[in-house]
Formats: C-alpha cells, sequence, structure tokens
C-alpha cells in the first residue's frame, strides 16, 4: 500500500458547517459545525442515540444532510478508494475472501492484471492471507472485520470511518483490528471512529467527540477530555450516568 500522504490534492480538512439531519419530527442531527483534520485519530463518543453513526455516514456520503454543508478540501469531493467506511456488521459478498477485495478494488479502477496481488497484499496486512480462497461468509465475526479493513487497505483510502470495527468481538479478535487501525493511521490514513469502548478510545484517540442529543458538546484532545470534561454532559457520560 502507498503512502497516502504523497497525494497533492488532499481531500483534508473536511468541514461540517451547521449540519441538520431530521427524520420526519426527528431531529437526528443538530446544528453540527466540526473540523476534521488530516493528522489526528478521532474518536467519537456518546450515548446510545446521540446520532454517531449517523454523523460518519454523513461525512461518508452515504446520505445527505437535511441543513448546512459537508465540504472536503480537495475540489474533487471524496470518492471511491479515497475515502472507506468500515461497519460494525459488514457486508460480505458470496464470493471468496480475496474476490470480495478484488471487487472492490475492480469498482475503484484497479486493473484486472493488479488485483490479485494488491488483493493479497492486504490479506497479508490483516493477517488472513491464509484464507483467501475460504467463502467470505464463513468466516467469524472477527475475520470478517478484518476482511473488511483489508478492503479499505487495499485501496489505500485518505480517510478511513470506522462505525464501531469493535463491537461484540473478543479481546484477542479487538487487539487485532486494533493493530490495522493503527498500521493504516502510521502509512497516512486519517482515521474517525465511533466507539463505545472509552478504553479503546484512550488507546487509540488523538481526540475526542462528544455527542449528546445530535450535538457536539465536545471536540478536545483525549487527555484533556479524560481528564476535565467542560460540559456536564461530558462528565455524567464518563462518570455512566448518561444511558448507553
Amino acid at each position: 500500500m502507498s503512502s497516502v500522504e504523497s497525494r497533492r490534492d488532499t481531500l483534508l480538512p473536511l468541514v461540517l458547517t451547521g449540519v441538520e439531519y431530521v427524520v420526519g419530527a426527528r431531529r437526528i442531527i443538530d446544528r453540527v459545525s466540526l473540523t476534521l483534520e488530516s493528522s489526528l485519530r478521532t474518536i467519537i463518543v456518546g450515548a446510545n442515540g446521540a446520532g454517531k453513526s449517523i454523523l460518519l455516514r454523513l461525512c461518508h456520503g452515504l446520505i445527505r444532510p437535511t441543513a448546512g454543508t459537508i465540504r472536503w478540501s480537495s475540489p474533487q469531493r471524496g470518492g471511491l478508494g479515497r475515502q472507506a467506511m468500515v461497519f460494525q456488521r459488514p457486508v460480505m459478498l458470496r464470493r471468496s475472501a480475496l474476490a470480495n477485495i478484488e471487487y472492490a478494488l475492480a469498482l475503484a479502477g484497479v486493473g484486472r492484471a493488479e488485483r490479485a496481488a494488491q488483493a493479497r497484499t492486504a490479506l497479508r496486512a490483516v493477517g488472513l492471507e491464509a484464507i483467501a480462497a475460504r467463502p467470505a461468509r464463513v468466516l467469524s465475526g472477527g475475520e470478517q472485520q478484518r476482511l473488511a479493513l483489508a478492503r479499505a487497505w487495499a485501496l489505500a483510502p485518505e480517510v478511513l470511518f470506522l462505525d464501531e470495527p469493535t463491537a461484540n468481538l473478543d479481546p484477542g479478535a479487538v487487539h487485532e483490528i486494533e493493530r490495522v487501525i493503527d498500521a493504516m493511521h502510521a502509512n497516512g490514513t486519517k482515521i474517525a471512529m465511533v466507539t463505545h469502548n472509552l478504553g479503546q478510545a484512550k488507546r487509540m484517540g488523538d481526540e475526542i467527540v462528544f455527542m449528546h442529543r445530535g450535538r457536539v458538546l465536545e471536540h478536545s484532545p483525549v487527555n484533556e477530555f479524560f481528564r476535565a470534561p467542560r460540559s456536564p454532559e461530558a462528565a455524567r457520560f464518563l462518570e455512566g450516568e448518561l444511558p448507553w
């Protein structure tokens, strides 16, 4: 995987201004203004229903805001291959682990002759090369999540959005997935991740975005957030008084 740092037309920062997302009478995202910089690992936390996953989907472009703007730095919007998203329950195609990655590369315009080699390199990076021929849908939950990360790895995205990538996984699988995410960040990929695991947020974050009822109440360095949260909602959240 070639470093993304050499790109001149960088996508970042990503700037959200007054973003709202409304479904019926429910305001899920409420006037969010936020800037995501290139070098920082951004961890998004908050209680259930705070709007964290919807915020990621808005940033990724899966849904459009009801109001406000979401702008990439590059004149060309973040497209396939330049940004990627890994979900809590990744979608696996009815084909082998290797073919799942090759398909993603084909969609990104990678030539047929290069796909297999790049796909195998990505599988090797996440420790799954030995099961390249195995059907993706029979893999364990942890293996499927690592395969989803391998699909993203193969595309060398500048930005990777992660929605609870280690939820419901055993400690060994969590360790492997965190290792892969750290490796992608070290290679220049911007990480923006939702997690309910506060220990993981401390380990993997440079900055914290704290959401409450669709609003961003805090955006601060990770150590500062955990040591001295500025809002009473964040303080109650860290003390376990806000519902998950």
